[in-house]
């Protein structure tokens, strides 16, 4: 089992996530961030730090993100490591619980 950055990320990129993880499995893209599944030892501290509730265990993912799980290991592989929180967009806030962010993903 791996933990999962869903669309509610994208445009939010809120890093609270980042500063928990004890073994630097985020990688940051321009407007989301992506977990590494190999990376990843499922420790659960990143799931209750996003204040936008984008981060899932792999098992409960909602039937419509399921497709983040690959996504996330793609991007992952492409995005450097993001070890440290940092300044969320100035916007994100505006972003957070909008649907349908998908086609707003920068690569």
């Amino acid at each position: 089992m791996t933990f999962v950055v869903t669309e509610n990320c994208i445009k939010c990129k809120y890093t609270d996530c980042v500063d928990v993880c004890p073994v630097d499995c985020f990688h940051e893209g321009p407007n989301f961030l992506a977990i590494n599944p190999e990376e990843c030892i499922d420790c659960t501290l990143c799931e209750p730090e996003c204040p936008a509730e984008a981060i899932y265990s792999e098992d409960d993912l909602p039937e419509n993100q399921v497709y983040f799980t690959e996504l996330n290991e793609e991007l992952s592989k492409i995005w450097p490591v993001l070890a440290e929180k940092k300044e969320g967009p100035a916007d994100g806030a505006d972003w957070d619980g909008k649907p349908n962010k998908f086609e707003l993903l920068e690569r």
